[in-house]
């Protein structure tokens, strides 16, 4: 008898505390369309790597980091053209996307930059990109490296 409560009391614990805590989209709910890459000229200059990032759930979901053995820096950059038409780059912690929404990774905006190549981006080649979002889960993507003029994934 004492078992059972023991077993009782425990999933009340177990339940409380499910309710209890934050509800937060899961990346399960994310899904990546377009993703490609241009070809580098060696590996001296950093490459960079677009897509549209999806979130088909019904909660935001926040994409916090990338990995790839590609790179051994690859972060999130903005680019921004002030109104004198000069551009700079600038890290980006997070992207939240909210629920039904999707960003897009674009060259002159957000995108992925591959900072300190292991290997050069060889046209016909691709390369795994993990996107680390802040329920911890991971979405990986392949991405398919095109031509050193390419415009997106449509030539």
């Amino acid at each position: 008898m004492n078992k059972l409560r023991y077993l009782n009391g425990l999933a009340v614990l177990v339940l409380a505390a499910g309710l209890s805590a934050p509800a937060f989209a899961g990346s399960e709910d994310v899904s990546v369309d377009k993703p490609w890459a241009r070809a580098s000229i060696g590996v001296k200059r950093p490459g960079a790597a677009y897509m549209i990032v999806r979130n088909n759930g019904q909660d935001a979901v926040t994409l916090t980091g990338l990995a790839t053995p590609l790179a051994m820096m690859p972060e999130i950059h903005e680019t921004k053209t002030n109104a004198d038409g000069v551009s700079s780059m600038t890290p980006v912690d997070e992207i939240t996307i909210e629920a039904g929404e999707s960003v897009a990774l674009e060259p002159g905006g957000l995108h992925a930059m591959l900072m300190k190549l292991q290997n050069p981006m060889t046209e016909g080649e691709s390369f795994p990109l993990t996107l680390t979002f802040a329920d911890g889960g991971e979405v990986i993507v392949e991405v398919p490296i095109l031509g050193i003029a390419a415009r997106g994934p449509e030539g």
